[in-house]
């Protein structure tokens, strides 16, 4: 999936706004330890991150928002994030899920 972001000038001072998507790969989908991974990766930068699967939203470093969205295999879940470090995060996330969240069976 491709970064989509949204930067702002200097003199607006409006926060970068980057959007991009994965596909959950885990056979048993955003269980517990994909989950918390997900929420420690997500919780070493400080924009402010969110997750969309169908018509939910969630707040990337909440656990319990995470297993909420009960995202199985093969669900595409959008990421979006605001701030300056915006850019590095989504693509930190995208890898980590690429990695299938350093989970191995």
């Amino acid at each position: 999936m491709s970064l989509v972001i949204h930067s702002s000038s200097k003199k607006s001072r409006k926060p970068t706004r980057v959007k991009s998507a994965f596909v959950v790969g885990n056979d048993k989908g955003l269980h517990t330890r994909p989950s918390t991974e997900l929420v420690k990766c997500a919780a070493a930068f400080k924009a402010d991150i969110r997750l969309t699967y169908q018509k939910s939203q969630v707040n990337a470093k909440s656990l319990l928002g995470i297993l909420m969205l009960a995202a199985a295999k093969g669900a595409k879940i959008w990421v979006e994030a605001v701030g300056e470090d915006a850019a590095d995060a989504v693509e930190t996330i995208v890898t980590l899920a690429r990695n299938n969240f350093n989970i191995k069976y």
